[in-house]
């Protein structure tokens, strides 16, 4: 194993990929020449030159499209965005074609292209740069959507999204690139889409978070026990498609759930986890389901209101809490 962070770990699979198959390649802005904005392609135009590190002008919809059009006749794009708030003027491409280009084919074209980069908040970069919009992309059938949390998990999702045959949504959150973890130095390393993870064993409470929650919540798991509350940490790791199975085993063990996430509340993803979770283990609850989000407002660009905004260790604290009748 070696120790690596965030930033390296999806560098290292690009990489690994890029060795493994020449018809992978990255294309977005600054990722050549500059090696990224957050240096995640740190040393590829050095090793695979410029017709496979390609930087593109400040055009979201236009090299969306280039890469989306390359997918189809067999290439596998990786298409990186400076921060997926610029995606947003690339939705027609990532909705109207990826998304939708194998059904409406009858399944003559696979589109086998991955979208990643940043997303979430960073720090004080204001409302239009600090949107967590994975709901958006979950929300459409064809797309996969992928949240890793770990530099272990950046680099077997990414190494396993690369090699899908689908379209995949890769939200790297921009405060986690220099979190370090131990890696598989296996070139074959790789982690199935669609498969959670229990981060953390417990019995009174379950914590369903993804990414920048991740470790909030281990960290008042941490800091709960201590108070005689013994909590489970999930991590769906992929939000589309979600495996809300693990999710439910969980709930039927400790009868009680928090769902902690950056991105607003409305319509989000703990929604539709918290509505999964009524449906399908209703009669295991002892308490309501618990919902921790992202204030429902643009995120402010003082550092003090914009640490107001953004879910911390101790409302997740509150959350288990309430949820255990502890308050």
């Amino acid at each position: 194993m070696a120790v690596l962070t965030m930033r390296d770990a999806l560098n290292q699979a690009m990489r690994e990929e890029m060795h493994r198959d020449e018809n992978v390649f990255l294309m977005g802005e600054e990722v050549a020449a500059y090696q990224g904005a957050y240096k995640v392609s740190r040393g590829l135009l050095q090793e695979f030159g410029d017709k496979r590190v390609i930087d593109s002008p400040i055009t979201e919809l236009g090299f969306a499209g280039l890469g989306v059009g390359a997918a189809m006749v067999g290439l596998r794009p990786i298409i990186e965005f400076m921060t997926f708030n610029f995606s947003i003027l690339a939705t027609d491409q990532i909705i109207n074609s990826a998304a939708k280009m194998l059904y409406m084919s009858g399944g003559q074209f696979k589109v086998p292209i991955v979208f990643r980069g940043p997303g979430g908040s960073a720090y004080q970069v204001s409302s239009q740069h600090s949107q967590a919009i994975e709901s958006w992309y979950a929300h459409f059938p064809g797309l996969k959507v992928v949240m890793p949390s770990t530099p272990a998990d950046a680099k077997g999702l990414l190494k396993s999204a690369i090699r899908d045959d689908n379209p995949v949504i890769f939200i790297e959150q921009e405060r986690m690139y220099g979190n370090k973890g131990e890696v598989s130095e296996d070139e074959e390393f790789t982690i199935p889409l669609g498969v959670a993870e229990v981060k953390r064993e417990g019995t009174d409470a379950t914590i369903v978070a993804r990414s920048l929650m991740v470790p909030l919540a281990l960290k008042a798991a941490e800091e709960l026990e201590k108070q005689g509350v013994s909590c489970e940490v999930v991590d769906p790791r992929t939000i589309r498609p979600l495996d809300i199975d693990t999710i439910i085993e969980s709930v039927r063990k400790t009868n009680r759930v928090v769902v902690a996430e950056e991105s607003h509340p409305f319509c989000g993803v703990g929604a539709e986890i918290s509505a999964q979770i009524m449906e399908h283990a209703f009669d295991y609850l002892d308490a309501p389901v618990r919902r921790v989000s992202g204030v429902d407002a643009p995120t402010p660009y003082a550092k003090n209101l914009e640490n107001l905004a953004i879910p911390d260790v101790q409302r997740i604290i509150a959350a288990v809490r309430e949820v255990a009748y502890l308050d």
